[in-house]
């Protein structure tokens, strides 16, 4: 297994993967705006993953529906190079990543570019100082709904009761519709869709292991 720094050097050789450098806040990423065209070569819905670490779901996901894209975005390339590696063994043409601070997501998508949102096991950042880092802080919101297509669908899947509490305050103070939300998933999975519960990240894997109850919700921006 390669360590920290050969997988940050094999990261930026992977086709399926890109970085928006953290101090050119002010430029676009170059696929921005045509990322059906120039990359996936199909006009599938694009599905977005935030804090996608080892990229998991997001190719969990792209297994499982092929008839969509699906990009993942980490802070952390060694992180990322789990996922994308698998991906380009597994030939999982419809998979992409992007490194960069989820601060700065705004400029790698154009309006109505994403369909849907997946925010899975992020950083609860508990600390009353770190509010505006909560990627479902109302800033976050905001950047979001610049690229997510109206009524495009935003997945949060958590193990802190925090977080989960401080989303559904959020979305209810912002009058954002809730479509769905549970503090167990695996006692309540609406219509029991598998793909909430069949494709698990490392963090949930760990969280579940402890006997941590799995939160979910589902809701939209606009």
């Amino acid at each position: 297994m390669p360590n920290k720094l050969e997988k940050f050097a094999e990261f930026n050789t992977f086709k399926n993967c890109s970085y928006l450098p953290f101090e050119k806040t002010k430029e676009r990423h170059p696929l921005a705006g045509t990322w059906h065209q120039a990359y996936f070569k199909n006009n599938n819905p694009i599905v977005l993953e935030l804090g996608c670490g080892r990229g998991e779901y997001t190719v969990g996901l792209a297994t499982k529906n092929p008839q969509k894209n699906y990009i993942g975005v980490d802070i952390k390339g060694n992180r990322i190079w789990t996922g994308a590696k698998f991906a380009i063994e597994n030939k999982l043409n419809n998979v992409a990543f992007v490194r960069t601070r989820i601060d700065f997501i705004e400029f790698c998508f154009s309006e109505n570019e994403i369909d849907e949102i997946w925010i899975t096991f992020p950083d609860p950042q508990p600390q009353k100082n770190r509010t505006r880092k909560r990627l479902t802080n109302p800033l976050f919101l905001n950047r979001y709904k610049k690229f997510l297509k109206k009524d495009g669908l935003v997945h949060l899947k958590t193990d802190s009761t925090f977080f989960y509490e401080y989303t559904l305050e959020v979305l209810l103070e912002e009058k954002r519709p809730i479509l769905f939300c549970t503090s167990d998933l695996y006692e309540n999975n609406p219509s029991e869709n598998t793909e909430l519960t069949d494709i698990q990240t490392y963090y949930e894997q760990l969280f579940s292991a402890k006997g941590e109850k799995i939160k979910y919700c589902c809701f939209k921006i606009s």
